[in-house]
């Protein structure tokens, strides 16, 4: 081993391969150049001398500067005892079951598990509270509040005030959070809503042009699908046209003014059914003056007006 380290001191460079040929033969050991011993401990329990150490250091006070008490748990109530007999008569009749079906589960039980440990805590602070109170009175210690006592709050009521105002604010934050929400949600129903109705008309449109598709080409001469979809567009629209149409004034005036629209370009031309019309019209006969106020054709009439001399006659 000092042959090995003078070397590694002197040369101050070992490769790895020198390295791994003085492991291998036992040169390198734990600690470097010095071994390391290893001292067992002896554990030895004193209990003389811990009990003479603590009574050293325990302090002497009076039980009212500590109040520890040491207590075993309280009885138990007649009802939380008559339901933990019930379910422990069930679990020896699940365990007696022969057949190997299970008639009740243990876990789903409220009585034990958590329920059982939390009582027994109870029943505990129970016992210790029943102790102490008795040992306050025994020392003369009053144990409850009077009615006039009277206590100064640890805060003041600029700090108090402070607090109500943060309260008020979160409360105000949580409230419009919530109106924001109740806002988006209704945002996104009314799309639905629209989105439905949208498409609804679509299907619509999409069998009436069907259905008069198939009229065009001669499958069908059903036209009542025309009425429906009239009937249905009028009790969309208003839900007062049931009982009379709503009047505007706005479009009447412009109506009035403007006329109703429509097309104007080649509306005097004649068509088919003015042609054909013949009413009024007589080849034969001795054209006759048309009355504007009438509309009718009406035969020459001689004209009833005076002259002009007799007209300043009747003046005079």
């Amino acid at each position: 081993m000092s042959d090995f380290v003078m070397n590694y001191s002197d040369t101050d460079i070992d490769s790895d391969e020198e390295l791994q040929e003085a492991f291998a033969k036992g040169l390198l050991k734990p600690g470097l150049n010095e071994e390391i011993e290893k001292v067992q401990k002896n554990y030895v329990n004193n209990v003389a001398d811990l009990k003479a150490k603590l009574k050293e250091f325990e302090l002497k006070l009076p039980w009212l500067e500590t109040v520890d008490l040491v207590t075993t748990v309280a009885p138990m109530a007649p009802d939380i005892a008559l339901q933990m007999q019930q379910t422990a008569q069930r679990r020896r009749n699940v365990v007696e079951n022969t057949k190997g079906h299970k008639l009740y589960d243990p876990t789903q039980d409220p009585v034990l598990n958590e329920f059982k440990r939390e009582n027994l805590l109870h029943r505990q602070a129970q016992a210790a509270v029943l102790d102490g109170i008795k040992r306050l009175k025994e020392l003369n210690i009053p144990t409850r509040r009077p009615d006039d006592y009277f206590a100064e709050m640890a805060k003041s009521d600029e700090h108090m005030q402070k607090v109500r105002k943060s309260l008020m604010s979160k409360q105000a934050a949580q409230a419009r959070t919530e109106k924001v929400r109740q806002l988006r949600d209704q945002k996104k129903i009314a799309k639905r809503v629209q989105i439905d109705s949208k498409l609804k008309q679509a299907t619509d449109k999409k069998q009436m042009l069907e259905q008069l598709k198939r009229v065009r080409k001669g499958k069908s001469t059903d036209l009542d699908f025309l009425d429906d979809n009239k009937g249905k567009n009028t009790s969309k629209g208003n839900p007062n046209n049931a009982k009379g149409k709503r009047v505007n004034k706005k479009r009447e005036m412009k109506d009035s003014k403007f006329g109703f629209g429509g097309k104007k370009k080649g509306s005097k031309s004649n068509t088919r059914e003015s042609t054909n019309q013949m009413d009024g019209f007589n080849s034969s006969a001795k054209k006759k003056p048309f009355n504007f106020k009438t509309k009718n054709f009406k035969p020459n009439k001689k004209n009833v007006r005076p002259g002009k001399s007799k007209r300043k006659n009747a003046k005079r």
